[in-house]
Order: C-alpha cells, then structure tokens, then sequence
C-alpha cells in the first residue's frame, strides 16, 4: 500500500469500473524519484546528484479536454537531472551516459544541469512528490466523462506513511472480524482506513 501502488491503484479501478469506454492516464510529477536519483549516483564521475519526473503539459491538457490520445513515453513524461561532480570529472561524458542509461532515461527528453554541493544541499534535499490519475471515457454517444485524481505532496515518504497508517488500521479490524490472508487495496472497504466509526462516516461524509 501507498500512492502507487495504492490510491492511484483505486482511482484506475474506479475510473475503468464506471466509464467501461475509456482510457486511463497516470502522469507522474513533479516530483523527485528515488530510483532514478540512486541511478545518477551511481554514474562514474558524480558526488550526487537528483532527478526529477515532470509530466509534458501538453500531453495532460489533451487527456483533460476528453481526448484519447496514445501517448509514447517521452510524449508523457521529461526528466530533469541536477548533478554534483567529482573533481575532475568529464561534464559531457557524465552527461552523455546519463541521457542515454536504458530503462531510466534513454526514452525520454532529459536535461543534466550541474551544480555545486552547497546548491544540491540547500535546494534538492526536500521529497516531494505526486501526480495525476485520469480516466476519459464516454457514457454514451453525446456524453463524454472525465475523471481525475491528483496529489500533490511536500513529502513523498511522510504521505506513504499516512497511507500505510490508514491501511493498518483496516488491517487490524478485518482481524477483528476473523479476516486472515493477503489482500491488495482494491480488498479493502473505505470505511476501514477512517478512524471514525461507521455512523459518524454515514452522518458527516454520505
């Protein structure tokens, strides 16, 4: 559990189960990712260094106004990179092999800017994170539906910790109600993540 996999999971599911004719979207960003940051660190020549995901405007503007367009991966996402160097490391060699590392960024349109220790510390040690699940789809011929969810977080580690929070608290009430075994998020009641009992969520939040 978590945003995704987790919220973003559910918001899929809903928008799929209630507009059958439809496409669904997930924009990621902006925000900064682990996996990619621990991918530039790793490059021969780097002191440290983050990446960012931010989503193509263009592209998330087209999904909202209806359309179904199919998207290629550099069409959705760009990444942006701001990389501290060794001394006496070749800029252009560590800019090269970035852009080009397969499965992290050879697919998308990505910018290497490089930067002192000082800026790194002062301006990128902050998580944030978020995005945008978006499902465009029609009720019928005339109606055409759009829905969307987004997040947008300071802290991309203490939002997963509210939501993993929120599912252990479920998880203790199935217990209570002889519920064992592995369950996904898509297994879980909404009522169960609140705090509030079943008749405070019926008369404040329906």
């Amino acid at each position: 559990a978590g945003w995704d996999p987790g919220m973003f999971s559910l918001n899929r599911l809903m928008g799929e189960a209630l507009l059958p004719d439809g496409a669904t979207y997930t924009f990621w960003g902006k925000g900064l990712s682990q996996g990619h940051s621990d991918a530039i660190r790793r490059v021969a020549g780097v002191a440290g260094g983050v990446q960012y995901t931010i989503p193509v405007d263009e592209a998330v503007e087209r999904v909202r106004a209806g359309g179904r367009p199919e998207l290629t991966t550099r069409e959705k996402h760009r990444r942006e990179c701001f990389v501290v160097l060794k001394e006496g490391a070749d800029a252009e060699a560590v800019r090269r092999e970035i852009v080009g590392m397969p499965h992290y960024f050879d697919q998308y349109d990505t910018t290497v800017h490089f930067i002192g220790a000082d800026e790194l510390a002062r301006d990128h040690a902050a998580m944030p994170h978020g995005g945008f699940v978006i499902r465009s789809g029609n009720s019928s011929e005339q109606a055409q539906q759009v829905i969307e969810y987004r997040l947008k977080l300071d802290s991309n580690p203490e939002f997963t910790a509210s939501v993993l929070v929120a599912y252990a608290r479920a998880v203790h009430r199935l217990q209570q109600m002889g519920q064992h075994g592995c369950k996904t998020v898509f297994d879980v009641a909404p009522g169960l993540l609140s705090p509030r009992s079943a008749a405070e969520l019926r008369a404040d939040l329906l």
